[in-house]
């Protein structure tokens, strides 16, 4: 019997040794594409506005693309927000961006140049409408707009776009019914706690930065968009199916808020490039969006939402080869 212990524990041995590979090989599979080296190089996300959440989100992903990609160089661009976004990545001008899908949607409708070479890699979070007056202020209404002093966002930023929508379909003229104003997150909050502004728009996702640090400061108030609202918007057809009744819901802003949610809209946020993307690339990139997940949602509340099985959503572009490979990767 001493003979034989022995030869059944190497053979015991050589089993666990075995079995230790395979599961060293499936943790490489999911942590690395098989047989591929990082990529390297240089791209340009365009990202968003200081004091907002596209922004946030960009330089927290920059840092997991380094960790994960260490000799590619990622240049972050400023941008007024998801219009100016969808432009740059269309044109060449940028990489990857993030853009909200209604201005995706517009871009391809005015039938902006490179339109047709935009691709998804990944559905990230929603954008809810954010309509901010003083808590003491008389209006209780975006009807109550009518003739106010009202910052509806810079020319090629998402906000924008949403803002003289909503303003139109409470029957507001963006442009002879109110004083508009084109200041972003940035300045917006300053300028309405100063008494320069009576209300300003914001299209982000929550809690944003630009508005919790005002809701620090000043006391404020959120402006309610009523679901007949948005069915007048679904109404006018094309981007606009992209918008959704919602709640903004009570833990966004709890000092605001005191408990109640707000009625409002929201859009998807896409993580959008352009079909002419190295497929290798996109697919490492999609892979670091997803696993970094939880390292990002530490500190940008809304990232905490990206997820694997709504990544695919991204309408309405259709997925790039890149970012598609990933997802067939890890299909269970």
């Amino acid at each position: 019997m001493s003979k034989v212990l022995p030869r059944i524990g190497g053979r015991r041995a050589l089993q666990g040794a075995a079995a230790g590979v395979v599961v060293l090989g499936l943790l490489l599979w999911w942590l690395l594409p098989l047989g591929e080296e990082a990529p390297t190089g240089s791209i340009t996300i365009s990202t968003g506005t200081p004091s907002g959440v596209y922004q946030d989100y960009g330089k927290r992903l920059r840092s997991a693309l380094a960790k994960d990609m260490p000799d590619l160089r990622v240049r972050l661009q400023n941008s007024e927000g998801s219009q100016e976004n969808v432009t740059r990545v269309a044109t060449g001008e940028a990489d990857f961006a993030i853009a909200a899908a209604d201005a995706v949607e517009t871009y391809a409708l005015r039938h902006g140049p490179g339109a047709g070479g935009l691709r998804g890699v990944a559905r990230l979070y929603d954008d809810y409408i954010q309509v901010v007056v003083p808590r003491d202020s008389g209006i209780r209404s975006v009807a109550d707009l009518r003739g106010k002093r009202v910052s509806i966002g810079p020319p090629e930023s998402g906000v924008r776009l949403i803002a003289d929508r909503v303003l139109k379909a409470a029957g507001i003229d963006p442009g002879k019914d109110i004083i508009p104003e084109s200041g972003g997150i940035a300045t917006a909050p300053g300028r309405l706690q100063h008494d320069m502004i009576d209300a300003f728009f914001w299209s982000g996702g929550v809690p944003t930065g630009g508005v919790k640090q005002l809701a620090d400061s000043f006391a404020i108030r959120f402006l309610p968009i009523e679901a007949d609202l948005v069915a007048k918007l679904h109404h006018e057809g094309g981007a606009t199916r992209y918008y959704r009744v919602t709640n903004m819901p009570e833990s966004a802003y709890p000092t605001v808020q005191n408990g109640s949610a707000v009625p409002t809209m929201a859009v998807s946020n896409l993580l959008i490039t352009r079909a002419d993307v190295d497929p290798e690339l996109t697919e490492w990139v999609t892979r670091t969006v997803i696993r970094s997940r939880d390292g990002i949602g530490a500190h940008v509340h809304s990232a905490q939402l990206v997820d694997l099985r709504t990544a695919i959503y991204t309408d309405p572009l259709q997925l790039h080869e890149g970012a598609r490979r990933y997802y067939r990767s890890v299909k269970p």
